[in-house]
């Protein structure tokens, strides 16, 4: 080794790690920068919504998302409308809707679109069946304020200037005395410190189901029912149930054997009438009169 290679190839080490160092930080300022500026655009949506209180809707802000621990909701509202999920989107550039497909910047953001179908069917999950079909998910853009439109998989696309008067055109589905129950119920279940589990069927795709392995409570059982104060009412005893008989109705063989049996008996007894002659009573016979002559002398 020649003088001085040592600290030359330490020299190289050392720029390697200055460059690999200055990308990481350039990373995280990127995202540091995206995170603000979402957390911003988050903040203006808020306050937009603030002013649909009178309408009657009622709003949650950054709740998990049910089944994804690491993962959240942006907003929620509640009203006489139904129950939106609200994705706020604070994107650069040029944003277009076209053909029902959203892109930014000429990139398609199927992806973000996918995102909020997910949403929307997590948190019906642990509705009502009736309630279920009132969930909608919206993408609100905070940098194209007067953007509206929906894309081709349902999801209904507005701007910030544009979100207010949407949802409160939105036709009445809910009884406004039971919007201030779904709200609570959504703000406990949501609001906590983990996010609720949603059980699915992706639980038993990779195993065969087996009875009672998992636990009916961790499902989205939870009934607004429950959650409403109701008088409770004693239980009914269960009577076992009637024993069912088998079917009456003969199967498709059996009908087919009854006909062939039918046929060939009425079969035999044609040609029994046909071949049948009776006796007639035999009629006596004189027996016939022998006369003997003796030859005269």
């Amino acid at each position: 080794m020649a003088a001085g290679d040592g600290a030359a190839e330490q020299s190289r080490l050392a720029a390697e790690r200055v460059t690999r160092l200055r990308r990481e930080l350039e990373r995280a300022e990127r995202n540091a920068h995206s995170w603000s500026v979402g957390a911003a655009g988050e903040a203006l949506v808020a306050e937009k919504m603030k002013e649909l209180e009178p309408y009657g809707w009622l709003a949650l802000h950054d709740v998990h998302w049910p089944g994804r621990p690491k993962a959240n909701l942006d907003h929620v509202l509640v009203g006489p409308g139904g129950v939106l999920i609200v994705d706020a989107k604070n994107w650069s550039g040029e944003v277009r809707l076209w053909e029902g497909n959203l892109r930014q910047n000429g990139y398609s953001r199927e992806q973000e679109v996918s995102g909020v179908l997910h949403q929307a069917a997590a948190l019906a999950a642990f509705l009502e069946p009736d309630h279920r079909r009132l969930v909608q998910g919206w993408i609100c853009l905070v940098g194209q304020p007067q953007l509206r439109g929906t894309t081709s998989s349902g999801v209904r696309i507005e701007g910030l200037n544009t979100l207010g008067q949407a949802v409160t055109a939105l036709p009445a589905v809910l009884d406004p005395a039971v919007v201030p129950t779904i709200h609570a119920y959504l703000q406990e279940l949501l609001g906590g410190t983990t996010s609720p589990r949603l059980l699915t069927t992706a639980e038993f795709s990779s195993r065969p189901f087996e009875r009672g392995q998992f636990n009916p409570a961790d499902s989205a059982a939870t009934s607004l029912r429950q959650w409403r104060a109701r008088p409770v009412r004693a239980p009914k005893a269960r009577t076992s149930p009637k024993p069912r008989g088998r079917s009456k109705r003969p199967s498709c063989l059996g009908a087919g054997l009854q006909f062939v049996f039918l046929i060939v008996g009425a079969a035999i007894l044609i040609n029994f009438a046909f071949s049948y002659r009776p006796t007639l009573p035999s009629v006596p016979r004189p027996a016939p009169t022998v006369v003997q002559t003796v030859p005269t002398r």
